[in-house]
């Protein structure tokens, strides 16, 4: 069977090679009904770029990198995998690391040498760089960071807006009439700008109401893991001015490693205490209770950044640095009384 070229697709489409190749590979914009057209025949014919032939010519392995602190923390594992289905709708293949927040790590696989020639294009949710390790970087490809350890710089970068996340999800618990709301996760120190955004709109909420925060129901937490969430809570029940009547978790494993505390020292959730986390990860939705959360629009991070990082390799001169905002919704269930 004779291979299908450029050609016979724009024949069949009644449209010229440019316009197949322009809709193929996402370069410019083509009307909708031509656009339409093209996939249609592409359909019809089974026409398949050459992606290794293409990424030759252009001097590109077709390789892009995404690197996380921790592939074992749900979060970054689900945000993973909405990165690879958005790079290879593109024709990139998505090779994953993590750097367990080490500087030297994430240094090395950024800034310069041979594992960054490797990559077309790097995507980062970095937790030990810094602006001035940025300013110093020599690797040719596009970089897009994720996360708030770095927002102004000479990269792109997409987020969401934590202030407001996380006075949404306390909130939520001061409108159920919880008058004791706790949080669990603040990390006060360089590398703890997540964290200390979620404080910040923690204290927003209360100031909001008119209400005053008790410092002492805020327990920081070395990382976001549920050992730390499971021991913020015990510390959180032995409080000397009693419990609190809700908790406000700075990401889901914090909240089920307090709901498991809850639970063996026979605490009734919610009933006694209120949890909400953040990330809405699967094992939220199957836990017992199901746990109230922030819901990232991980998707939509995910599309951002690839969209960015295509358009700083493929399409036109991309301009200034963007600031990228994705969409998050609350997502009440049986932790809050949902």
């Amino acid at each position: 069977m004779a291979t299908t070229r450029l050609r016979d697709v724009a024949e069949r489409a009644g449209v010229s090679v440019r316009t197949v190749s322009n809709v193929v590979n996402g370069y410019a914009r083509v009307a909708e009904e031509t656009r339409r057209r093209v996939e249609e025949a592409v359909a019809e014919l089974g026409y398949h770029p050459n992606l290794l032939a293409r990424n030759l010519k252009r001097g590109r392995t077709g390789l892009i990198a995404l690197v996380v602190p921790e592939l074992d923390v749900p979060y970054f594992a689900e945000l993973a995998r909405s990165v690879v289905g958005e790079a290879r709708q593109r024709g990139y293949t998505v090779v994953i690391d993590q750097t367990d927040g080490e500087p030297d790590r994430e240094r090395e696989l950024i800034m310069h040498g041979a594992s960054a020639a490797l990559f077309d294009g790097v995507i980062l949710s970095p937790l030990a760089l810094s602006q001035a390790d940025l300013a110093h970087r020599d690797a040719a490809g596009p970089l897009v960071l994720l996360g708030e350890r770095i927002a102004a710089s000479p990269y792109d970068h997409v987020a969401i807006d934590n202030v407001s996340a996380a006075a949404a999800a306390t909130e939520h618990l001061l409108a159920l009439g919880r008058t004791r709301v706790a949080a669990i996760g603040d990390q006060p120190y360089d590398t703890g700008e997540t964290a200390q955004l979620r404080t910040r709109g923690y204290r927003m909420a209360h100031e909001a109401r008119g209400l005053s925060v008790d410092p002492s129901l805020t327990v920081a937490t070395p990382r976001f893991h549920r050992q730390e969430g499971a021991a913020a809570m015990a510390r959180l029940l032995d409080h000397p001015d009693g419990p609190p009547d809700a908790v406000f978790c700075y990401n889901d494993l914090l909240a089920l490693g307090a709901i498991r505390t809850l639970l063996t020292r026979g605490v009734r959730v919610p009933e006694d205490i209120a949890v909400v986390g953040f990330d809405d990860i699967e094992a939220g939705r199957y836990n017992t209770p199901t746990l109230t959360t922030i819901s990232p629009d991980k998707a939509m991070i995910a599309r951002l950044a690839v969209e960015r990082l295509a358009l700083r390799l493929d399409g036109p001169p991309a301009g200034e640095p963007a600031e990228l905002w994705a969409s998050y919704t609350l997502e009440v269930r049986e932790s809050s009384g949902g």
